[in-house]
């Protein structure tokens, strides 16, 4: 038998001191520089394209008196896909919050619809109205999802309701659970009220300047019940013993490559549902609003900064101040919100911002504080038709 020489030797006593060699990675796969540059271009083409892919594939019935189904309302992708259809250049979106969405009527009930009807057209006046929205939220709907808005006439809903009370204004210290988090400025201003963490913000910059993510968002919106794919899978039914129903069912056999629509007759809205009632057959009001001054008032603010953002991107804006249910109010809580009122046309004025500021509707049209109910809706259009500098801002080209 051959002796081993003394160099092989050495080599064997090394390797044995350095022990078993342990590969790069599973395969052994390692990629050239060139070779990641494809990998991450080829990634990169695929987060672009697909949104722009998506749109076209899924089918979005849209037409008159469309608004965003109640169940899409955190769909901010589709909201954006929604901007970008409207081809007319004669077409005036009128953005805000549920009062202009609609809470307590159909679409053919909402205040759109009736100016729509007021200017003898069927599409003129579209309803860009998002339910749960808020002026803090606005504004980064404005910011992030609203570009296809640019250079068109606008016009938007002013909503005192927010400043009823430091609550509302998102300006008390005690973490309070809010509608469209994900649209509110994550770091300056700072509020308050939102506690979320570093990273979950940080998220949310993310997702709004990232079509890709907001498109993966719109598929959890649209056909997983507002779920992640795992969250939806682990879904109970809520009974005892739970059950599972979708651990067995392939999800993709939810994605149906069409926009879910609001259903035609809901139960929840429209003359027909029992919410669809005035707020009180006593007209003599005793709430009393702990109401937060402008200048302290973030969702004012944030109302500003709305409005300067439109005019910069070259729109040209209408404001809508109300309408607000003073008979609700205590005699001696009416001064206040008056004050208030006046400040902000004030400032309306000063910015030569038209506007306008309808009379308050009578008492048995009101569903609520701020939502008139669907014969309020048709009276508040026909004052705001009237009105001179509405006639003279509509006629506008």
């Amino acid at each position: 038998m051959p002796h081993a020489s003394p160099n092989a030797k050495t080599e064997v006593h090394r390797r044995q001191a350095r022990g078993p060699e342990i590969p790069f990675g599973v395969t052994e796969l390692r990629l050239t520089g060139r070779q990641w540059l494809v990998a991450i271009g080829s990634i990169l083409l695929i987060a672009l394209a697909t949104p722009a892919i998506w749109e076209k594939v899924e089918r979005f019935a849209t037409g008159p008196d469309y608004r965003l189904p109640y169940l899409l309302s955190k769909d901010y992708w589709l909201y954006s896909r929604r901007l970008r259809q409207l081809e007319d250049p004669g077409n005036i979106v009128m953005l805000g919050d549920s009062v202009v969405w609609g809470e307590y009527v159909l679409p053919d009930g909402t205040l759109s619809h009736f100016l729509n009807r007021q200017s003898g057209e069927t599409n003129r006046f579209v309803n860009g109205g998002v339910n749960g929205l808020f002026p803090l939220a606005m504004e980064g709907l404005v910011r992030s999802y609203s570009q296809p808005l640019n250079h068109r006439k606008v016009m938007v809903q002013c909503n005192l309701l927010w400043m009823t009370s430091p609550k509302a204004d998102l300006s008390i210290e005690k973490e309070e659970p809010f509608n469209h988090s994900r649209l509110v400025p994550q770091f300056s201003p700072r509020i308050p009220s939102y506690k979320a963490d570093a990273s979950e913000r940080l998220g949310v910059v993310v997702e709004r300047n990232v079509s890709f993510l907001s498109w993966v968002s719109h598929l959890q919106d649209a056909y997983f019940g507002q779920k992640s794919i795992l969250k939806w899978t682990l879904a109970d039914d809520g009974g005892t013993p739970p059950i599972f129903p979708n651990v067995s069912r392939n999800p993709l056999t939810q994605i149906t490559f069409s926009v879910p629509s609001a259903p035609e007759d809901d139960p929840q809205r429209g003359p027909l549902s029992a919410r669809h009632k005035s707020w009180s057959t006593n007209e003599v009001g005793t709430t009393r609003f702990d109401w937060v001054a402008l200048e302290s008032s973030l969702q004012w603010q944030a109302f500003q900064r709305v409005i300067e953002l439109l005019e910069k991107r070259g729109n040209d804006v209408f404001v809508v101040l109300g309408p607000f249910n003073e008979h609700l109010m205590a005699e001696e809580n009416r001064p206040a919100y008056r004050k208030l009122r006046d400040g902000v046309a004030d400032w309306l004025s000063k910015k030569q911002i038209a506007h306008v500021v309808p009379k308050a509707l009578p008492s048995s049209l009101y569903a609520d504080a701020s939502h008139p109910l669907t014969e309020g809706y048709e009276q508040l259009a026909k004052q705001i038709s009237l009105d001179a500098s509405f006639q003279k801002w509509s006629g506008r080209r």
